[in-house]
């Protein structure tokens, strides 16, 4: 008997899909509910598990083919028990020790794999009972050579080809780019920038964060900061919380706020709803599991949906300085940047203190000028003195 394997329902908003990496191929063993091959749509990557136990008989639809939601992309035959055994005996005999392993690569492991060819027969597993974790994978890549290394031993010898690889853009990626041109190219959009010293938060971090972690299992850090600061200046200036669709202004009586994720395929901006209504705990919990699960490429499209501000913050990377681009249809973004010693002046005197540059991008079609200044102004106040975040004023 044989069983066709198809395209899942796409959610909401997807129109089709990229068929990615096959993890099967022709004459393979496959198990009910095992994942065969990703699908990658313009926000998430998508696991096609198989419906039933059986032999990989056909691919129908090879990787890089754009389908439809119902579309058949293999065929599965469903094989005796008898045989499947004999098939899994025969199979054992002729794998490498490491195939096992293999086949229990996580999707973000497969696709780090995939996308920097590494050859795990060569990767080391530290994790339970020898599975190959990102860490490892990391750990082997620096330990592979770069081009530039792999393209002077090659041409070390005298008149070596000078080497060049084209890679397709994924599904993502391509997403990304066109909403980036979409946000410069249809927005008015302007940036302000500010300084904050980051002081007062600094040290009231240095003496709670011990006790924070203990009692709420998450660790303190300094986003669940700015986004109170963020809603609170958001509660001020309802205009920078605002969007437009088509001739209107549609004013948000909520807060929803985008965190921007930089991961391997690419940035993505999952949504902490409501997070006026949540405690900063909460947000560091909720901070942590968007980042773990967007580098695990786990994020759903519903958590990536909405959001009526956006925070992004370039300075775990090092950035001194940045102009952030608007996340449409929001009308502000925010950008954070490296703390750094510098120089200022406090009631006259000259002392060092932990500066950090702040720049909101906004679209100049809905927020003027004067309003994008005093909101960052009302941020940089909130966060120089974070006593004013518990008395909201």
């Amino acid at each position: 008997m044989t069983i066709d394997i198809k395209v899942p329902q796409l959610p909401e908003s997807v129109m089709d899909a990229t068929v990615g990496e096959w993890h099967k191929k022709p004459g393979d063993k496959v198990a009910r509910g095992e994942n065969v091959v990703d699908l990658e749509t313009d926000k998430v990557v998508l696991e096609v598990p198989a419906p039933q136990d059986g032999i990989l008989e056909e691919i129908i639809q090879a990787q890089g083919v754009t389908v439809v939601a119902g579309a058949v992309l293999a065929k599965i035959s469903a094989e005796a028990k008898e045989s499947t055994k004999k098939a899994e005996v025969a199979a054992s005999a002729k794998a490498p020790a490491n195939t096992a392993v293999k086949e229990e690569l996580s999707p973000s492991v497969r696709r780090m794999v995939a996308e920097h060819e590494v050859d795990i027969k060569q990767v080391k597993g530290s994790g339970k009972d020898g599975r190959i974790t990102k860490q490892d994978v990391e750990e082997a890549l620096k330990h592979k050579p770069t081009p530039n290394e792999a393209k002077s031993s090659s041409t070390s010898g005298g008149g070596g080809a000078r080497e060049e690889k084209r890679v397709p853009m994924s599904r993502l990626r391509a997403r990304i780019a066109e909403r980036l041109l979409a946000a410069k190219n249809t927005t008015a959009m302007l940036t302000t920038f500010n300084e904050i010293d980051m002081k007062a938060v600094m040290d009231l971090r240095a003496a709670y964060k011990d006790i924070f972690e203990k009692q709420y299992n998450v660790r303190l850090g300094f986003m669940s900061f700015f986004t109170k600061a963020v809603v609170e200046a958001l509660k001020r200036f309802p205009d920078v919380n605002a969007s437009i669709d088509g001739n209107d202004l549609v004013y948000h009586g909520f807060f929803d706020i985008g965190m921007a994720v930089s991961t391997e395929r690419g940035l993505v901006v999952p949504i902490v709803r409501d997070a006026d209504q949540l405690s900063m705990a909460e947000i560091e919990k909720q901070i942590a599991s968007y980042a773990k699960r967007a580098r695990d490429g786990e994020l759903t499209l519903e958590e990536m949906t909405g959001g009526t501000f956006t925070i992004t913050n370039g300075g775990v990377f090092g950035s001194l300085l940045s102009t952030p681009i608007l996340n449409l249809p929001q009308s502000a973004i925010l950008g954070l940047h490296k703390i750094e010693d510098r120089a200022v002046v406090v009631n006259g005197e000259i002392i060092i203190r932990p500066m950090m540059y702040v720049a909101m991008s906004y679209d100049h079609r809905i927020i003027d000028g004067r309003q994008s200044v005093q909101f960052l102004k009302t941020v940089k106040e909130l966060i120089e003195d974070p006593s004013r975040l518990i008395l909201e004023v």
